[in-house]
């Protein structure tokens, strides 16, 4: 039920969050006189964190239902392995993110 619903809210989630980035780089490339609000909303590392951290575990999630869907029956241990590979790969990138950024 926690990964239905998780994968629900992430999704909706990263919906909202790629459409921020979206118009306030709108704003930013469209206009000679950029907005502030624009920028500071578009720079913001928090909202790129998770938009890493949700699109990592989204995607690891999606993966698990499609494994399920496909006729592999342990769910205990299926929920450990996608957590623990999001939890890797999330972490890669935000190391990768914050060295870069």
């Amino acid at each position: 039920m926690f990964i239905w619903l998780f994968h629900r809210i992430s999704g909706v989630s990263l919906i909202v969050l790629f459409g921020i980035k979206i118009l306030t780089s709108y704003f930013l490339f469209t206009k000679d006189k950029k907005p502030d609000w624009a920028l500071s909303l578009h720079r913001q590392p928090v909202l790129d964190v998770l938009i890493l951290v949700l699109f990592t575990f989204h995607s690891a999630y999606g993966i698990r239902t499609i494994i399920m869907d496909l006729g592999y029956r342990n769910e205990k241990r299926l929920f450990a392995v996608s957590n623990i590979a999001a939890c890797v790969v999330s972490a890669g990138l935000i190391y990768l993110y914050l060295i870069f950024a």
